[in-house]
């Protein structure tokens, strides 16, 4: 594929990436209870629940506008950041701390607010919930622009989120259940509650995510469709 340059694309890349990272340190601080509940199921997520649907949609804009392959190099520039902001907190975390920041905070309070996302269970959780989430989202969503012929974008950007979401909650709220991030009695809640606000979300969204595509598309005067891309999603390459 020919490289050619882009106004927005690093833009776009960015935002995905800041909105990722801010997301996941959210559901490390914070569990989030509305006080309601959906059929018996009490309606409590992690805090980052609100925030991360907007990197669904972020993806969906890069899939939509430039193509699985330049999605890909985006979703594991996602990745290694998050794996490094995930080493900078455990790092931050075992440095000794200054006795005046004891006495108003605390090693107990980082632990609390920010030990999970420095320590091994949220993080893989985070990294695997993440990476396979995306790309399902990206690969689904690639696919029925070919099927559509590029036609009912609305169809996509939500039949996309259904599945990717599905996999990135299953993944991550299994994984950290099993290292002990969230206790099992909050399975099934927080897999519910994580998917139907996220998918809620996209579906609200879309009106904005027509908007942007369509500015997308005329200022970089690109629609681009994967008819021959490989989508091995470990395949990288340079220079697209």
């Amino acid at each position: 594929m020919p490289t050619r340059p882009y106004r927005f694309f690093d833009l776009v890349m960015a935002l995905f990436v800041t909105v990722l990272i801010v997301s996941n340190i959210a559901s490390s601080a914070k569990i989030v209870d509305w006080g309601v509940s959906l059929f018996g199921v009490r309606l409590a997520f992690d805090a980052g629940t609100i925030l991360f649907p907007v990197s669904y949609i972020f993806g969906d804009i890069l899939t939509e506008v430039y193509g699985y392959r330049r999605s890909r190099r985006v979703i594991w520039a996602g990745f290694a950041c998050l794996a490094l902001s995930a080493f900078i907190l455990w790092l931050v975390r075992i440095l000794p701390g200054d006795p005046e920041w004891e006495r108003y905070a605390g090693q107990r309070a980082y632990e609390a607010i920010l030990g999970g996302m420095s320590t091994g269970g949220i993080v893989l959780a985070s990294l695997l919930g993440y990476w396979s989430g995306e790309f399902a989202n990206s690969f689904t969503l690639a696919q029925m622009k070919i099927l559509t012929h590029g036609r009912y974008l609305w169809s996509r950007t939500i039949g996309s989120t259904l599945v990717g979401e599905l996999v990135d909650t299953g993944v991550f709220v299994t994984v950290a259940s099993l290292f002990g991030v969230f206790p099992w009695s909050l399975f099934t809640t927080l897999v519910l509650t994580n998917y139907l606000f996220k998918v809620g979300v996209e579906a609200v969204m879309t009106p904005v995510t027509y908007l942007v595509v369509g500015a997308l598309k005329r200022l970089e005067q690109e629609d681009y469709y994967d008819y021959d891309t490989d989508f091995n999603p470990f395949r990288l390459e340079l220079g697209i």
